[in-house]
């Protein structure tokens, strides 16, 4: 009998093992489509009739469709460059790679099997590059609640590293460029590409300076777990909707509080890593964040360090509770010290050391 429960814990960690490769090939597959985009931008805009439009704003269908623009900054922008960005965002989400939903059980044996622990990446500052497409099921059995917060924040927490860190490196490739006297072809394309990727009109390089950054792991753990209840609501679990973005279209999750004449449903993401890219690109591009994302530059401007609960205040149009929902997220933050994260980097995977050799 012991023989046997140890040979089906093997069978399960090989199984995670034995994938792990082809969740760093998938990773590798979404990320190319920011490659493409450009090539299928008249594509978009013949069929974006077709397409699913969202944002964490209620109000984004009708400012992106009807009523006007969503870039405050620009009066320049056309209807085909809203379509493009929404585009850029939403088209990730058509994915056709298959994930694995693991029970709760086999992701822990992965984590012991790496010996990813919180405490260690608390004292470090470095975080295993693990990705784990969808949530467990099981999640929402645990009933020691420290141990159901702990398997939900190593979940996200490298996802999120992993996303803030792609800003970081276009944001050193951006300053690099700016400290040329003259920029190659290459370079400019790149450029053409980020403008449109974060909503800038054409050349406006003081805005995109301030749109392309990160958001603090701490404020977006914290997020995620205000949205999901630490990942146990339904749409997380049926959609990977981490930070509760809505569309009033037909693929999503109706809300079974939902008043009537309210048409909007929780958008579904085909992984939890799309989510997470959705809602750093929301913070950096909508509107209804810009005094957050002035009260970023202003601590970048004092070589201060980004902080969550500073920021945090200028999420009050999140969600309609308002100020309330404000006082929530401080709460998260300071008493699971979400901050001690904040500083984390992702380790470089296997295949990452492998291109080296």
């Amino acid at each position: 009998m012991n023989i046997n429960i140890k040979i089906s814990h093997k069978r399960a960690k090989n199984k995670i093992l034995n994938t792990f490769t082809r969740f760093s090939l998938s990773a590798l597959v979404v990320t190319s489509f920011f490659y493409i985009a450009p090539i299928l931008i008249n594509f978009a805009e013949k069929n974006f009739n077709n397409k699913e439009f969202t944002n964490n704003s209620k109000n984004i269908l009708n400012k992106t469709l009807n009523k006007g623009k969503i870039f405050e900054e620009d009066d320049t922008w056309t209807k085909s460059d809203e379509i493009d960005l929404l585009y850029d965002i939403l088209g990730e989400n058509n994915s056709e790679i298959n994930l694995v939903r693991y029970t709760t059980s086999e992701i822990n044996a992965l984590f012991k099997e790496v010996k990813y622990e919180l405490e260690e990446v608390r004292n470090t500052k470095l975080v295993k590059p693990i990705d784990i497409g969808l949530l467990p099921n099981e999640i929402k059995n645990i009933g020691n609640t420290k141990k159901r917060k702990e398997m939900f924040i190593k979940i996200v927490l490298p996802l999120i590293v992993k996303e803030n860190n792609k800003i970081r490196i276009d944001r050193k490739r951006l300053f690099t460029i700016l400290g040329k006297n003259s920029n190659t072809d290459i370079e400019k394309k790149w450029l053409q590409k980020k403008y449109k990727q974060y909503g800038v009109r054409q050349n406006d390089l003081s805005t995109l300076k301030i749109r392309m950054d990160e958001i603090p792991v701490s404020l977006a753990i914290a997020q995620a777990a205000k949205e999901t209840g630490w990942g146990t609501s339904r749409f997380a679990l049926k959609g990977n909707a981490l930070f509760g973005q809505w569309t009033w279209s037909g693929e999503g999750l109706k809300p079974k509080n939902a008043e009537k004449g309210e048409e909007h449903k929780v958008m579904k993401f085909h992984s939890l890593q799309l989510s997470v890219r959705a809602y750093l690109r929301n913070l950096n591009t909508h509107s209804s964040y810009k005094n957050l994302r002035k009260a970023r530059t202003k601590l970048r401007n004092k070589n201060k360090p980004l902080d969550s609960v500073v920021l945090s205040n200028h999420l009050d149009k999140y969600a309609e509770t308002g100020t309330e929902y404000i006082e929530v997220l401080q709460k998260i933050i300071t008493q699971n010290n979400l901050k001690d994260f904040d500083e984390a980097r992702l380790l470089p995977s296997s295949k990452d050391l492998e291109s080296l050799i």
